[in-house]
């Protein structure tokens, strides 16, 4: 088995939350402890799959938790890992810049 090389840190950064949903779960988790559906209100544009996907991905790369509760109805709750609480800065980093941007472009960011 060979070992994957990098050549730029960012590398590193974006293999793990690259792509379009991975930064906006953890954006929404570094906000605290949130339900299954909780999210999938939150990101009405992503579908079912694509998020159970994104969410085991992230589970898998050490960066979120899934705990679930036994009980009728059972009860699935995700929230940061220690590794996960490491990307804080550079998410909070995304989101100020995001919404710079989007007052400078005009841009609408809606509260789903």
């Amino acid at each position: 088995m060979s070992v994957k090389r990098y050549y730029c840190p960012v590398e590193v950064t974006v293999d793990l939350i690259g792509g379009k949903w991975k930064p906006v779960i953890l954006a929404h988790l570094k906000e605290g402890v949130r339900r299954y559906g909780e999210l999938r209100r939150l990101m009405p544009d992503t579908s079912e799959k694509m998020l159970v996907q994104q969410l085991r991905e992230l589970e898998s790369d050490g960066l979120v938790r899934r705990t679930v509760f036994l009980s009728v109805p059972p009860r699935v709750e995700y929230d940061l890992t220690d590794e996960g609480w490491s990307l804080v800065p550079v998410l909070t980093a995304l989101y100020e810049w995001g919404e710079q941007r989007g007052a400078r472009a005009g841009l609408v960011i809606e509260a789903p």
